[in-house]
């Protein structure tokens, strides 16, 4: 009896996850053939935090601190963005900095941010956006971070 229960079992997980990602990938191919993304699909204020670890002086070499932000800012839907945040590293905390850049979208919902003002100027994250823009999950790809975004529609 145990075998049977553990065989159904073992073929009941196999069938969900056979669904579920084969599901899944179609669900992606249906969403980009309908339109997909564009600059526009960004526009309007968004909430974010971001946390993970950095090298003091962005250099590669050296022991990495924590960090971690919270804020909010807005993408204008031509490629543009601006935010406000307060910044944890180290114990210190800053309050109200300001940073702007620019992003591009892909019609496959990816897409890239580079921050070109401020405090975080430099910086580069790679993006992928869900739920038609309503969030975004980010990865900084600036050597000396290690860190993740999570972008939600205000």
């Amino acid at each position: 009896m145990k075998r049977i229960v553990s065989a159904f079992l073992a073929l009941a997980v196999s069938a969900t996850l056979v669904f579920v990602f084969t599901g899944w990938k179609h669900g992606v191919t249906a969403v980009h053939a309908q339109g997909g993304c564009s600059l526009a699909t960004l526009t309007g204020n968004y909430g974010f935090t971001s946390s993970g670890f950095t090298t003091p002086n962005h250099s590669i070499k050296g022991t990495e601190v924590p960090f971690a932000v919270v804020g909010a800012g807005t993408f204008d839907g031509a490629g543009n963005f601006s935010i406000t945040y307060t910044l944890a590293i180290r114990g210190g905390i800053s309050q109200g900095l300001t940073t702007s850049g620019t992003y591009t979208v892909n019609s496959d919902c990816t897409g890239t941010a580079t921050f070109t003002a401020g405090a975080a100027a430099g910086t580069t994250e790679n993006m992928v956006i869900v739920s038609g823009g309503a969030e975004v999950f980010q990865i900084i790809t600036t050597p000396s971070f290690t860190g993740t975004f999570d972008v939600k529609k205000e």
